[in-house]
């Protein structure tokens, strides 16, 4: 397994599966984006407080490779790194099949920063992946 910025463990819920027992693919989608929201709270930074602020981080664009499912009460782990690339954070983010390490699922994740309704350059990102590498 390689190394990440941030990672969260989880168990997936009965209700997330569909008729074939497996976790249903928009879940991923779920627990990526949970991970993201526990990342950002590990930098004390939450999407509520920089809504208040006047600041709205927003997903442009998602892309997930499914490769192994996951099932009820299995656990997983849910990794990712974050890197700029231009206006944009981008997200690589893995899930793991637990406790084998078995890859689940790959995701890119673009995402762009709204100050007071307008797209900015991303200048926060920088700020909070500095605070990232710090801890």
């Amino acid at each position: 397994m390689k190394t990440y910025l941030f990672q969260h463990e989880d168990k997936v819920r009965d209700y997330e599966c569909d008729l074939q027992g497996v976790v249903n693919n928009a879940n991923y989608q779920h627990y990526m984006e949970h991970t993201r929201h526990e990342f950002l709270e590990s930098l004390g930074e939450n999407f509520g407080a920089m809504h208040e602020r006047g600041m709205d981080a927003f997903v442009s664009r998602v892309e997930i490779q499914f490769k192994h499912p996951l099932h009820s009460g299995e656990r997983y782990l849910s990794c990712l790194n974050a890197l700029r690339d231009g206006v944009k954070l981008v997200f690589e983010q893995d899930i793991y099949q637990l406790p084998n390490h078995t890859l689940a699922a790959r995701g890119i994740v673009d995402t762009v920063l709204v100050e007071n309704g307008r797209l900015t350059r991303g200048d926060y990102f920088d700020q909070l992946l500095e605070k990232a590498q710090q801890s």
